[in-house]
């Protein structure tokens, strides 16, 4: 159970970025303008965003508070707040559903459970967990923003690009 736990916990939130790629390459060409520019202003954000989390609360890590736990692989000893890989992961979901819902989804689910596998795995506590998924709604609503505020100027170029692609 322990080989499962850590396996979701460290390839479960590199995977999910690898399945966006492959959904980038099947959507039509609008929808991958749509997505890159997204994912660029929600890799800002996101970065910024754990940087100030992290800044504004400390959460040692559950092998730091309790040295009886042991964590079920090596892991620093640094802030676990926000959980980085959880806001990552779900951060792309998010990005995502925004463009194929049911495999948005998936990829969503899939964040949070390398996320809770982490928990389990005793490097983070359950709020890391709950704080990157909530840093991955703020940064994903953002970017939607922002997309919408350049989508007017793009629209020409885009029916350029759909007539050719």
């Amino acid at each position: 159970m322990d080989a499962l736990v850590v396996a979701l916990a460290q390839y479960l939130p590199l995977l999910v970025p690898v399945a966006a790629a492959v959904v980038w390459f099947t959507l039509p060409t609008g929808a991958k303008v749509a997505l890159a520019f997204q994912a660029v202003v929600a890799l800002v954000v996101v970065a910024g965003l754990i940087q100030l989390a992290a800044a504004l609360h400390t959460d040692p890590r559950p092998f730091v508070v309790d040295p009886s736990v042991v964590p079920l692989f090596p892991h620093p000893a640094d802030n676990g707040f926000p959980s980085d890989h959880t806001a990552l992961a779900s951060t792309v979901g998010l990005l995502v559903l925004l463009h194929r819902r049911r495999v948005g989804l998936v990829l969503l689910l899939a964040g949070v459970l390398g996320g809770a596998a982490r928990v389990l795995a005793h490097v983070h506590h359950v709020q890391d967990i709950v704080a990157g998924v909530a840093i991955a709604g703020i940064t994903v609503a953002i970017a939607a923003v922002a997309w919408s505020g350049v989508l007017p100027r793009l629209r020409g170029r885009l029916a350029v690009l759909a007539a050719a692609g």
